[in-house]
C-alpha cells in the first residue's frame, strides 16, 4: 500500500509520500539539533512524528479531503508517541526516558504537554493497537542509537523545548516544500555574515572619514567603536555594553556582534528591543548600513490561525518566520515568551538561537517579576548552546548573582566591552537636572509649558497626557505621542516634530508624550519635563534633551504630579525607589552611572523574582503552565487595524491573501489593546474581529489616536515592568 503524508500540491499535483516526508524531517531535525547535542533525539522525533499517518483510516481521511467529501478527523500524533512510550518505558520505566520523545511527537501540532498528563493518555493504549505502527517502523531507515542523558533541573526543560523546535521547523519546512515549492526555493537567500561585515566596514569607513573629530561626541563614538572591535575576540559569554545616550551604541553594538560572530563561528545575530515603537527605527538604521535585504524584522503579535485541517496548513502558518536570517531584529517579548512557550508556531524559531549573538537592548527593562526564570534561561543558553549575550544600555541593572541579596542572577562573569564608560558619561554631560519636590497640578504645568517654544513633556500614562493636552487648549505646535497611535502615525508625528526642531526651521513644538518616546527615539529638545518615575526612565528621558550638544547645556526638570496616577507593581516600586534616592542624593548624581547599580539593587531586593513559581513548573516539565505563567505583559492583548493612511486597504489585501509579507506591510497600522478592554469596545460597536487576534477599528481616530480610550495599555511597551488596571491608570 502507498502511504501519504499530505494531499497533492496545487503546484505539482503530486501526493506527498509519507516515508519520504518522515526521512526528510528526520534529517532536517537531526541537523538543526546537532548545534546543541540533540541530533539523536531530533532524528528519532522526525522519523516518528507522523508515524500515525500509516493508519488506513488516516489515509482514507486524506483521500476524502482531496475529493472534497466528508470524513471524520483522524488523530495521528498520538501513535508515534505511544510507540516510544511502549518501547522506552519497558526498558527504563523508573527514569521515565520516554519523557524525552513522547511529548515532542504528541505535541508537534497542538503543543507541548506535561508528561505526567500525557502519561494518563498513553498508559491506556494497548500493545495490539500499536502493531501496525511497529510494523511500519521496521521498514523505515535504521535509527541511530539513542542515549538519554537527563539534565539537571530546568536545563532538561529547555533542552526538550529546543529539540521540539527543531522538529517543528523541520516538519513545517518539508511541508512547505511540498505545498509551496516556490516559497521554499526563496529560503536561505540571505547575505552571509561575512558579506554583512564587508558592507558594515565600507559604511563605517565612510562615516569615520567624514566625521569631525574636533567634536567630543565623535571622538567618544570612535572610542566606543574601537572598544567593541577589540573586545569582539574575547571568548563567547556574557558581555556588558554601557554607553551614554548619543555614544553610538546601536552602530557599535552591531559591529561587536558581527565581528564576534565571525571570529567564533557563530551563526546569526538576534537583536531584541523592548520598545515596539522604536524597533522599526533600529531595523531602518541597520538597513541603511547593510542594505534592504539584510535584516529580518519580526515583531508580530498576531496569533497565527490554524489551518482548516491540521494536515492542510494555511499559507500564513507555513510562512511564519523561523529566524533563519543572519540578522534578526525582534521584540524582547517575542524572544523571551518564545523561550517559555509550548505552541509550535511560537517555539519553531528557538533552535536557531544556538550558536548566536543575542543583543538585549535596553536590558534594564527586563521585568523584575520574571528575572529568575529569565536569567536562568540566559545562563543556560551561554553554557550549553554556544550563545553570547550582550547586555546593552546606558543604565545597567544589577543582574549578577554576586550583586543581589537573593543570590538569584547571572553566575558567569560579565565582560565589560567599554571599560572606560564612566569617562564617556562625564564627557557627554549635556544636561542639568533639577528636581521640583513640591507637587504640581496639570494646570500649573500647562501654563509653564506655554512659556517654552520647544519643550518635551513625558508623563506616566495616556490619561495624564490627555489631561495636560486639555489644559493646553488650542495653541500652536502641540503634538502627542503614545502607542495608541499606530506606527505609521507615530512616524509622521516624529517627522513633523524633527522638522520643527531643526535649527533652520526653529518652529514651535510642544510634545506631550507617554514613555513611548524615552528610548531610541532621536529627538533633541532644549527642555524636557519628566514626571517622577523609575530612575532609569528619568535618564532615558534626559537622552531627548540637548542630544546633539547644540547648546552649552539642556534642562531636565523632574516633577512630582499633584494629580494623575502611576501604574502599579514594579513600576510604582521603581518610582518610590527613585524618589528615595533623589531625596538622599544631590540631583547631580544622576550623571554618575554607579547610582543606577544602587537603584537596581534597592529595587530588586524588594521584589520576588519568581512569584508565579515558573521555575518549579519548569522542573516538572509542565510546559502549558510555564507558557501560561510567563507573560511579559500581564493580560492578553489583541491587535487593531486603525483607519490611518492606507491601513484599511492593506488589511483587505492581507485578508484576501494572508502572507507573511502582507502581514509585515500591515504592521505600521496596528494598535494593541488589552483583550478585556477590547471586548468592551467590540460590544459598543467600536471594533469588529477580522481574524484570530486581529480586529478592525470602527470608532474615531484622530491626532490623539484611538478616540474613545483614556488609558494606554500599549504604552506598557513590550518588556516593560508594569501592568494595566481596570481604573485606566495605564
Amino acid at each position: 500500500m502507498q502511504y501519504y503524508a499530505h494531499t497533492p500540491s496545487e503546484a505539482t499535483n503530486q501526493w506527498h509520500d509519507l516515508r519520504a516526508h518522515l526521512e526528510a524531517v528526520a534529517k532536517l531535525a537531526q541537523s538543526f539539533a546537532a548545534y546543541f547535542n540533540g541530533a539523536e533525539l531530533g532524528c528519532w522525533a522526525g522519523l516518528l512524528h507522523d508515524l500515525g499517518k500509516f493508519n488506513p483510516d488516516f489515509q482514507a481521511y486524506l483521500k476524502a479531503q482531496h475529493e472534497g467529501s466528508f470524513h471524520r478527523k483522524v488523530p495521528h500524533s498520538i501513535w508515534g508517541a505511544a510507540v516510544i512510550y511502549l518501547l522506552m518505558s519497558i526498558r527504563d520505566r523508573a527514569r521515565r526516558s520516554w519523557w524525552c520523545l513522547s511529548p515532542l511527537i504528541a505535541g508537534h501540532h497542538g503543543g507541548l504537554s506535561c508528561p505526567s498528563l500525557l502519561d494518563q493518555t498513553l498508559v491506556g493504549v494497548k500493545a495490539e493497537e500499536l502493531a501496525i505502527y511497529c510494523e511500519r517502523l521496521r521498514e523505515l531507515p535504521i535509527l541511530p542509537p539513542l542515549t538519554v542523558d537527563w539534565r539537571p533541573g530546568t536545563r532538561q526543560e529547555l533542552f526538550l523545548r529546543m529539540v521540539f523546535s527543531a522538529l517543528v521547523d523541520a516538519d513545517y519546512l518539508d511541508t512547505e516544500k511540498h505545498f509551496h515549492p516556490e516559497a521554499a526555493s526563496e529560503r536561505n537567500r540571505w547575505p552571509s555574515l561575512e558579506e554583512l561585515w564587508r558592507r558594515f566596514e565600507h559604511d563605517q569607513r565612510h562615516l569615520l572619514t567624514h566625521a569631525d573629530d574636533s567634536l567630543i561626541i565623535n571622538r567618544i563614538r570612535r572610542e566606543v567603536y574601537e572598544s567593541c572591535l577589540a573586545c569582539s575576540a574575547m571568548p563567547p559569554g556574557i558581555f556588558r555594553l554601557t554607553v551614554p545616550t548619543g555614544g553610538g551604541k546601536t552602530r557599535s553594538g552591531l559591529a561587536f556582534a558581527l565581528r564576534h560572530a565571525l571570529v567564533h563561528g557563530l551563526r546569526r545575530i538576534i537583536v531584541a528591543i523592548p520598545y515596539t515603537s522604536i524597533i522599526e527605527q533600529t531595523a531602518s538604521v541597520y538597513r541603511e548600513i547593510l542594505g534592504d535585504g539584510a535584516v529580518l524584522e519580526h515583531h508580530s503579535q498576531l496569533t497565527i490561525p490554524e489551518g482548516e485541517g491540521e494536515d492542510e496548513p494555511s499559507r500564513l502558518r507555513l510562512s511564519a518566520q523561523n529566524w533563519e536570517a543572519p540578522l534578526v531584529v525582534t521584540t524582547t517579548v517575542q524572544l523571551f515568551e518564545s523561550l517559555f512557550a509550548n505552541r509550535p508556531e511560537k517555539v519553531r524559531k528557538l533552535h536557531n538561537l544556538a550558536k548566536s549573538v543575542i543583543v538585549l537592548d535596553e536590558v534594564q527593562t527586563l521585568p523584575p517579576h520574571l528575572l529568575q526564570p529569565t536569567l536562568d534561561v540566559l545562563q543556560t543558553l551561554v553554557e550549553e548552546y554556544g550563545v553570547s549575550i550582550v547586555l546593552s544600555t546606558a543604565t545597567q541593572p544589577a543582574l549578577e548573582s554576586t550583586l543581589l541579596k537573593s543570590g538569584v542572577g547571572l553566575a558567569s562573569p560579565v565582560c565589560e566591552i567599554v571599560p572606560e564608560y564612566k569617562k564617556h558619561f562625564a564627557a557627554l554631560r549635556r544636561v542639568e537636572y533639577s528636581f521640583r519636590k513640591e507637587p504640581i497640578s496639570w494646570l500649573s504645568l500647562a501654563e509653564g509649558i506655554k512659556q517654552h517654544k520647544q519643550v518635551l513633556v513625558i508623563v506616566n500614562s495616556r490619561k495624564d497626557a490627555l489631561a495636560i493636552l486639555h489644559h493646553l487648549g488650542p495653541i500652536d505646535g502641540v503634538y502627542h505621542l503614545s502607542t495608541l497611535l499606530c506606527g505609521a502615525h507615530r512616524r509622521q508625528v516624529l517627522k513633523e516634530v524633527k522638522e520643527r526642531l531643526c535649527p533652520q526651521e526653529g518652529g514651535t513644538v510642544r510634545l506631550i508624550s507617554t514613555q513611548v518616546v524615552e528610548a531610541g527615539v532621536d529627538l533633541d529638545f532644549p527642555i524636557v519635563y519628566r514626571a517622577i518615575g523609575p530612575l532609569d526612565r528619568i535618564v532615558q528621558a534626559a537622552g531627548r534633551c540637548n542630544r546633539e550638544g547644540r547648546a552649552a547645556t539642556g534642562e531636565v526638570i523632574i516633577f512630582d504630579p499633584e494629580e494623575g496616577s502611576a501604574p502599579r507593581g514594579p513600576y510604582k516600586q521603581g518610582m518610590e525607589k527613585a524618589r528615595f534616592l533623589l531625596h538622599e542624593h544631590p540631583v547631580t548624581e544622576l550623571h554618575n552611572p554607579e547610582i543606577y547599580l544602587e537603584y537596581f539593587q534597592l529595587l530588586f531586593s524588594d521584589i520576588n523574582m519568581d512569584p508565579h513559581r515558573i521555575q518549579e513548573y519548569r522542573e516538572q516539565l509542565n510546559y502549558p503552565e510555564v507558557a501560561r505563567r510567563y507573560r511579559m505583559i500581564e493580560g492578553s492583548t489583541v491587535s487593531v487595524v486603525v483607519p490611518y493612511g492606507d491601513g484599511m486597504e492593506r488589511l483587505a489585501r492581507w485578508l484576501h491573501v494572508p502572507t507573511w509579507e502582507g502581514w509585515l506591510r500591515l504592521q505600521p497600522y496596528l494598535v494593541s489593546l488589552y483583550e478585556h478592554e477590547a471586548m468592551q469596545f467590540a460590544k459598543a460597536g467600536l471594533m469588529e474581529p477580522v481574524a484570530a487576534g486581529l480586529y478592525r477599528w470602527l470608532g474615531s481616530y484622530d491626532d490623539w489616536g484611538i478616540g474613545q480610550a483614556v488609558y494606554d495599555p500599549s504604552d506598557l511597551v513590550v518588556g516593560r515592568w508594569f501592568y494595566g488596571t481596570s481604573q485606566g491608570s495605564c
